[in-house]
C-alpha cells in the first residue's frame, strides 16, 4: 500500500473540490465547504403516512430494523438504539459507537420532554496546544483530523444505555440482534457508500492499514452492491448485548480502543483507559423557544444547534414569514439575514456550559432576540453580522472550528406516541480513519477551536481536558398547545442549522408536509455567503441576491433531513431525497 505524502493528498483534495463548485473559492472558503458532493443524485419522494408509528433513518437497511423494532412493541428509545446498531455498520462514514450523539426523548404519558447528551470529551491529557506547532500557530486542518490525537471518548453507547434504562420497554440484548446477523452475514454497499469510498475524501482511509484492508479488499474499493461483511463488529455487538456497555468503557473493547489510538500510526492520541471508564453521558433540559403559536425545543449545549435554530425563527417572526413564498428574493434575503446573526452569536457564545458560562437565557430572551431583529436590513446584505451582547455574555474571542456534514439523524415516534429525536456522527467522513473492531473512532476534537486563543482573548469552544466540543447537531421537536407536533433534524456539519430552520418554516409557515418541505431547494448563509443549491430551481433568484449585496454561491447542498409530523389523522414522514434514507410505518 502505498502512501502519498500530505502535499499531494490536500492538493488532490483541493482539486475535487473545486471541480465540483462553480467558482474559484478563497481559502477560507475551501476550508468552509470542505465536502463531499451528493453521492447518490436527488430522486422523487414521497409522504409516508402510518397510523401506529413510524421510523426514518439513514439507510433502508436502518429503518427495516428499526421498524422491526416498534412492530414488536418496542419503545422509540428501543428503535432508536436498533437504528443506531445498524448505521454504524452499513453507513459507518457517517456514525457509530465510535462517535457521539445527542438524543431529544418525548415521553407523551408524562408529558416530559427531556435530552440525554452523548457528545466525546477529551481526554485528560489533552491539553490547548494538543494542535498547535511549534510556534504556537493551529496546525493544518487537514494534519489535524486522521489519527489518533483526534478521537474523543465516545459518548454514543452510554446516552443510548442511560436512555434504555429509562424508556427502554424491550430487552437491551433484542436490540442488537438484527445487527449482529446483518454484520454476520453481510449487507450490499450502497452506492453513496461506494461513491465516498472512491473520492478518497479523508485521506486516512487510504493511510490506516485497518481501515484501508476494509474499504479496500483487494485493493479496490468496495462496490455498490458487493456483499460486506464486518465479523470483527458482529462480536463488539455480541458482547456489548449480553454484558452491557462494561466492556466497551472498562473492559476488552476499552482496551482495543485506547490501543489504536495510542499507537495509531499516524498522530497518536493521549486518550487513556482512565478517560474510558470516567465517560458519563449526561441528561439535560432542554432548550426551547416560542415562535408563533408554537414551542420549538432541542438541544442545549454543548450543542449550537437548538440554541441559533431558536434563534433564526424567533428574529424572523415579525417578518410574518407565513404570508411569503419561499423561493422569493426577499424571503431567502430575510432567512439568510436572521442566519448571519445567529451564527455571529455562535462562533462568540457556544461552548460546553459545564466549563464556559454560555448566556443561553440571554441568547434566548425575546428582548434580545428583538434587539437581533433590528438589525434585519431589508434592502441590504449586512455582509458580515456582529455577536450581540446578551446578558450574562462574557468577553470572548470569535471561534474559527470547522464541523464536518458526515453524520445521521433518526426520527422515531412509537404506538405510545413517544417520540425521539437523534442526531449522531463521527465527525468528519470515516472520522479519524482509526478503526478499531470493526468501528471507525470519531476525530471530535477537531471540533474544538485549534488556536485557544485571538489576540489575547480566550476562545469559548478552545480545547481542554475532560471538555465536550461545540456541535451544531439540531434534533429538534415542536410542540403546539402542549401536543407534539414534528419531529426533525439532519446531518450537514454546521449547515444543520440552517437545513432544520428552513424545513420548520416550510411546514409551520407555509404548511408544506415533511417531503415537501424537505424536497424545496436548500439556502444556507453561515455569516460568510449565500449558497444556494445548485441545479434547482432556486438559481433563480441569485441575481435578485446580487443586487442586494449578497455574493452567492452555487453549489450541492447534501442535507440528509429526516421528519416526521404528528397530525389528528396520524403520522407523515419525509425523508431526504438528497441522501438513502427511508421513511418506514404502520
Amino acid at each position: 500500500m502505498l502512501s502519498p505524502n500530505w502535499l499531494g493528498l490536500i492538493a488532490s483534495l483541493l482539486f475535487i473540490l473545486l471541480q465540483s463548485q462553480t467558482i474559484a473559492a478563497t481559502a477560507d472558503q475551501v476550508k468552509e465547504d470542505r465536502e463531499p458532493e451528493a453521492a447518490t443524485g436527488i430522486e422523487q419522494k414521497q409522504a409516508v403516512k402510518a397510523k401506529k408509528f413510524m421510523v426514518v433513518a439513514a439507510n433502508p437497511y436502518a429503518s427495516r430494523i428499526g421498524y422491526n423494532i416498534l412492530k414488536q412493541g418496542g419503545s422509540a428509545i428501543d428503535a432508536a438504539i436498533a437504528v443506531q446498531m445498524a448505521l454504524n455498520l452499513v453507513e459507518p462514514q457517517s456514525s457509530g459507537i465510535g462517535g457521539g450523539s445527542f438524543i431529544l426523548h418525548w415521553d407523551r404519558h408524562q408529558q416530559k420532554l427531556t435530552t440525554f447528551d452523548g457528545r466525546e470529551t477529551a481526554p485528560k491529557r489533552a491539553q490547548q496546544d494538543l494542535f498547535l506547532d511549534q510556534s504556537g500557530k493551529a496546525i493544518p486542518w487537514i494534519k489535524a483530523v486522521v489519527g489518533g490525537r483526534s478521537v474523543g471518548v465516545p459518548g454514543v453507547l452510554s446516552a443510548l444505555k442511560k436512555a434504555h434504562q429509562q424508556y427502554g420497554k424491550l430487552p437491551w440484548e433484542m436490540l442488537f440482534q438484527d445487527a449482529i446477523k446483518l454484520a454476520e452475514s453481510g449487507f450490499r454497499v450502497s452506492p453513496r457508500l461506494q461513491k465516498l469510498v472512491e473520492l478518497e475524501f479523508n485521506p486516512g482511509i487510504t493511510e490506516l492499514p485497518e481501515i484501508y484492508h476494509y474499504f479496500f479488499p483487494n485493493g479496490r474499493p468496495v462496490q455498490a452492491g458487493d456483499k460486506l461483511k464486518n465479523p470483527k463488529l458482529a462480536k463488539v455487538y455480541s458482547t456489548i448485548a449480553k454484558e452491557g456497555i462494561t466492556p466497551f468503557y472498562r473492559g476488552w473493547i476499552a482496551k482495543s480502543i485506547v490501543k489504536a489510538v495510542q499507537e495509531s500510526p499516524i498522530a497518536p492520541g493521549v486518550l487513556s483507559l482512565e478517560d474510558m471508564a470516567n465517560y458519563q453521558a449526561v441528561e439535560r433540559a432542554a432548550v426551547c423557544g416560542a415562535y408563533r403559536k408554537y414551542q420549538i425545543c432541542g438541544m442545549a449545549p454543548p450543542s449550537s444547534g437548538g440554541v441559533a435554530v431558536i434563534q433564526i425563527l424567533s428574529q424572523l417572526a415579525p417578518f410574518k414569514m407565513f404570508q411569503r413564498k419561499f423561493e422569493d428574493v426577499q424571503t431567502v434575503h430575510l432567512f439568510t439575514q436572521s442566519s448571519r446573526l445567529a451564527f455571529a452569536d455562535r462562533e462568540r457564545f457556544m461552548a460546553d456550559n459545564d466549563f464556559v458560562k454560555v448566556p443561553v437565557d440571554g441568547l434566548l430572551e425575546p428582548a434580545y432576540l428583538q434587539q437581533r431583529t433590528e438589525l434585519i436590513n431589508i434592502h441590504q446584505d449586512v455582509n458580515r453580522a456582529q455577536p450581540g451582547m446578551p446578558k450574562g455574555a462574557l468577553a470572548l474571542a470569535d471561534d474559527n472550528a470547522l464541523e464536518l456534514p458526515s453524520t445521521s439523524h433518526i426520527s422515531i415516534v412509537d404506538a405510545d406516541g413517544n417520540a425521539v429525536s437523534m442526531t449522531t456522527s463521527i465527525e468528519m467522513g470515516f472520522g479519524s480513519a482509526v478503526m478499531v473492531e470493526g468501528f471507525i473512532l470519531n476525530n471530535q476534537l477537531t471540533d474544538f477551536s485549534l488556536q485557544p486563543e485571538v489576540n489575547g482573548k480566550l476562545v469559548a469552544n478552545r480545547l481542554e481536558p475532560l471538555k465536550r466540543p461545540r456541535s451544531s447537531m439540531a434534533p429538534m421537536m415542536v410542540f403546539e398547545d402542549g401536543a407534539l407536533k414534528i419531529v426533525v433534524g439532519s446531518p450537514g456539519g454546521s449547515r444543520i442549522i440552517d437545513y432544520v430552520a428552513q424545513t420548520l418554516l416550510a411546514m409551520l409557515d407555509w404548511q408544506l408536509n415533511p417531503q415537501e418541505a424537505i424536497n424545496l431547494p436548500k439556502v444556507t448563509n453561515r455569516n460568510r455567503v449565500t449558497t444556494l443549491e445548485k441545479g434547482t430551481s432556486i438559481e433563480q433568484i441569485k441575481s435578485g441576491l446580487e443586487a442586494k449585496g449578497h455574493k452567492v454561491y452555487l453549489r450541492d447542498l447534501n442535507s440528509g433531513l429526516h421528519a416526521i409530523e404528528v397530525t389528528p389523522y396520524g403520522l407523515v414522514g419525509g425523508a431526504d431525497p438528497r441522501r438513502e434514507g427511508k421513511v418506514m410505518g404502520d
